[in-house]
């Protein structure tokens, strides 16, 4: 028979299960509490961030709008004004901008073989499938690949046959790696991060020293200004109209339909084309060519074969390189990557370097006797002493009560050849 005391020790035992589950409960809310607390917190920061790179983006458009633009160099303001781009405080955040010249680099789209292999650690092999895989065509070059590679892998895709659309795009040409690309400058913000100087601690695998080893993604692009390309264009008219080979770097074809000639135009920088459209308008101009040297005189059938000579694959000027801003690598890439060509290199920078606004003329390099006629005549139609297309890395940071919270990075293309600028490439970052 169960006693008054038995009873109190049970209903002990129950309210000790019961304050039990409730301690479940109540720690089960607390922790999906500060869960939804933190999430709450990086959505706002994210927000934040994303907005503060935009507002950085618009600062660098705004600083590249005022500069001059007869002639850029590394000491316009773009460049050197730090208290302008870094650091700068909005709500609860603060961004960092740096703006990078892209005419300072070697353009993908346009570079000849032995400009590709004045780049460090180039290999011949590299620099044909490059080449193979932004021109139109299907023939192998020496030791270039086509299609049938690329189509055969574990997890096959198509050449492009066309021009590059980003710098990225390298990684998937045959023979280049992360590390030719990348070097250590995996994200490509152009310092030296701590897990990019400690060995094979973290990744990515570096050297571990004290100085950035930057890959090929320093020296190339693959952007032409929209006014460029209208000048390409228009020579390309004059081409068709003189029946004259314009020896530029691009691809371009012609097709001629007796008074009426449409042209189809891959240069750097431009939307890809689609390449049945370029073998049904020179299979167009063959026949029509044909039927004019049957139907008409010595004098038409001599028309004809200039026009003739138009349709060929022709070179054409785009992604000219500012002398002002390249750097030594690219500079004597420009100029075969010989031990003369960065000789050659090194004299241009310390000549510009005493400069105040620049190169203003490219005659002056060998006017005043910085290089050699030789050395000026491989850099003739391939250089630029101004800029229009820039990249625009902008890095904004959350603050939390002093601590640093959620870092977002935006990077941006744009062309200011045009008003409003146009964006020739945007990429937002995933935030940490």
């Amino acid at each position: 028979m169960k006693t008054h005391s038995d009873k109190k020790g049970l209903v002990l035992v129950g309210v000790l299960w019961i304050v039990i589950v409730l301690t479940a409960i109540v720690a089960i809310l607390g922790r999906k509490s500060r869960m939804d607390s933190k999430l709450c917190l990086a959505r706002a920061e994210t927000l934040r961030t994303k907005w503060a790179c935009r507002a950085g983006i618009e600062r660098a458009v705004a600083i590249l709008n005022e500069d001059e633009r007869e002639s850029d160099s590394l000491y316009d303001i773009w460049k050197d004004s730090p208290e302008d781009l870094n650091d700068f405080e909005m709500d609860k955040c603060w961004y960092n901008v740096e703006i990078i010249d892209e005419s300072s680099k070697l353009n993908i789209n346009t570079a000849t073989f032995e400009q590709l292999m004045g780049l460090p650690y180039m290999l011949e092999d590299i620099a044909d499938a490059i080449i193979d895989w932004r021109d139109t065509d299907e023939e192998v070059s020496l030791l270039g690949t086509e299609y049938g590679y690329y189509e055969n892998l574990t997890i096959g895709y198509e050449i492009r046959n066309a021009p590059f659309r980003t710098i990225r795009e390298l990684l998937l040409v045959k023979g280049v790696t992360e590390d030719l690309f990348y070097g250590e400058d995996t994200n490509l913000n152009g310092k030296l991060d701590y897990n990019e100087m400690d060995g094979d601690l973290n990744p990515p695998y570096d050297n571990g020293d004290t100085w950035l080893d930057v890959g090929w993604a320093a020296y190339i692009t693959c952007y032409t200004s929209e006014a460029a390309e209208e000048d390409t264009q228009a020579m390309a008219q004059n081409s068709i109209q003189t029946g004259e080979n314009t020896g530029s770097s691009g691809i371009i074809t012609f097709a001629s339909n007796q008074s009426n000639s449409n042209v189809t135009l891959y240069a750097a920088g431009a939307q890809s084309q689609n390449t049945g459209n370029t073998q049904t308008n020179t299979q167009t101009n063959t026949q029509t060519n044909t039927e004019q040297t049957n139907t008409q005189d010595t004098t038409q059938e001599d028309t004809t074969q200039e026009d003739t000579t138009a349709t060929e694959e022709t070179e054409v000027t785009g992604g000219l390189i500012n002398v002002n801003t390249a750097s030594e690598v690219v500079l004597a890439a420009l100029m075969g990557g010989t031990d003369v060509a960065y000789a050659a290199a090194q004299s241009i920078i310390g000549y510009r370097e005493n400069l105040m606004y620049g190169i203003e003329d490219i005659s002056e390099l060998t006017s005043e006797g910085v290089i050699s006629s030789d050395m000026a005549s491989l850099l003739d139609g391939y250089t630029t002493i101004s800029s229009n297309i820039y990249t625009i890395r902008c890095t904004a940071t959350a603050s939390r009560g002093g601590l640093i919270g959620t870092t977002l990075t935006t990077e941006v293309v744009i062309d200011r050849s045009t008003s409003p600028y146009k964006v020739l490439y945007w990429y937002q970052g995933a935030s940490n």
